[in-house]
């Protein structure tokens, strides 16, 4: 029997969990951007204040922070393949809601769909660290960042699913939550092609590893987490404001699908090279550099508003984002044991999207309560990056001066 804990040489089976967590990321990945896109226009249609607009994408990473903790419980227990299928379920049930709660006008149900939308975004998480149990050291970072291409295709199915399903029936957007509903099911199919090895169960009297706490005290592992949380909290900030500001600035909402579009793709088309970036300069640098075009996307961002400005800001924002999370992905994935495994993947995943559902709790605020315009909004939304980046900054260049000091 082949023991869990030993160094794997072959990544034959990781080649394959490769090819079907790409398809994954590409069809169920496609649900993000729907829903990211027309969440907050769907959001503002039904609440009574405008400053709410946005807490239905809020509800959706809410629902993925609670879970985060039980689902990467869950796999642990019954393996990833389990967990991956609740999350498709999951998927649906909270589109299914939400396209009930648009025909009936109700804004409280439409936020129950979105929290249980969350179920999948938490599942989906997982996916680059699935592909890492069953890959060697060499290949790791590269297997991380291939599946985290698969959202190239994600980028183009999801809004052109928005353009054509938005105004496919007599209520706006309830055909777009029908077509999530079926893009689920299709993932239920895909995971059953999935070959991953069984989760790593303790014999009695086996190391147990440290715990969350003193994995948290770990100074590469804190560093991971912080820069992990940053890079996608801030994403989800200005990504979650993008389509109010785009259709408040005089555009159409398939202009706002084409912004989201060019963000998706610019968030996954780095991963064909990523990992061999992170292989070649060393995961901080990669990450640093990640937090450099983070800051450029606030810059391009204030300097107006044309629709040229939004395409190259989120441009750079999804490139930021891609360099920033896979680095600390892949920094994360090195820095415990198997045995750690499913209480750090967990807690790592509840402190990220804790990040996240306050970044998209103040977007909306910031977009729509902060200012006398749109214009004033967009500022300020790009604006509160800045202690963030200088925070994560930070934490890099501690750890990269820690060794010398010890």
């Amino acid at each position: 029997m082949t023991d869990p804990t030993a160094p794997i040489t072959s990544d034959q089976r990781t080649k394959r969990n490769v090819a079907v967590l790409v398809a994954a990321q590409a069809v169920l990945g496609a649900q993000m951007p729907m829903m990211f896109t027309i969440g907050g226009l769907a959001g503002q249609s039904l609440a009574t204040n405008p400053c709410w607009a946005t807490l239905p994408i809020s509800m959706i990473v809410l629902g993925s922070m609670l879970t985060a903790t039980p689902m990467s419980a869950l796999m642990q227990r019954f393996g990833r393949r389990a967990g991956f299928v609740v999350g498709c379920f999951g998927g649906a049930t909270g589109a299914s809601i939400c396209a009930f709660a648009l025909m009936r006008g109700s804004f409280e149900l439409f936020l129950l769909g979105a929290l249980l939308s969350g179920i999948y975004m938490s599942a989906q998480g997982f996916y680059r660290f699935a592909v890492a149990d069953s890959a060697s050291d060499a290949f790791r970072a590269k297997a991380i960042s291939y599946v985290m291409a698969g959202g190239l295709l994600a980028a183009i199915i999801g809004p052109q699913l928005v353009k054509v399903t938005a105004a496919s029936l007599v209520v706006p957007f309830m055909g777009t939550y029908i077509a999530v509903v079926a893009v689920n099911m299709i993932g239920v199919f895909l995971f059953t092609m999935l070959d991953l090895p069984p989760p790593l169960r303790p014999a009695m009297g086996d190391a147990q590893g440290r715990s969350r706490w003193e994995m948290l005290r770990t100074p590469r592992i804190a560093v991971a987490v912080i820069c992990g949380t940053v890079s996608y909290a801030l994403m989800n900030l200005v990504m979650t404001s993008t389509p109010l500001a785009v259709v408040g600035c005089g555009y159409q909402t398939a202009n706002a699908a084409d912004v989201v579009t060019g963000h998706v793709l610019a968030m996954f088309a780095p991963s064909f090279f990523t990992g061999h970036l992170i292989a070649r300069f060393g995961v901080e640098k990669i990450v640093a550099t990640g937090l450099v075009i983070l800051a450029g996307a606030g810059v391009v961002a204030m300097m107006g508003v044309a629709l040229e400005n939004f395409f190259i800001a989120l441009i750079l924002l999804g490139i930021g984002w891609n360099f920033g999370f896979i680095g600390a992905t892949a920094m994360l994935a090195a820095a415990h044991t198997p045995q750690e495994r499913g209480r750090m993947q967990g807690l790592n995943d509840l402190i990220v999207f804790g990040g996240v559902t306050m970044a998209s709790l103040s977007s909306g605020r910031l977009m729509n309560c902060s200012g006398s315009s749109v214009q004033s909004g967009w500022q300020a939304v790009n604006m509160a990056m800045v202690p963030f980046l200088v925070l994560a900054g930070s934490a890099l260049i501690w750890l990269a001066f820690r060794p010398r000091a010890a």
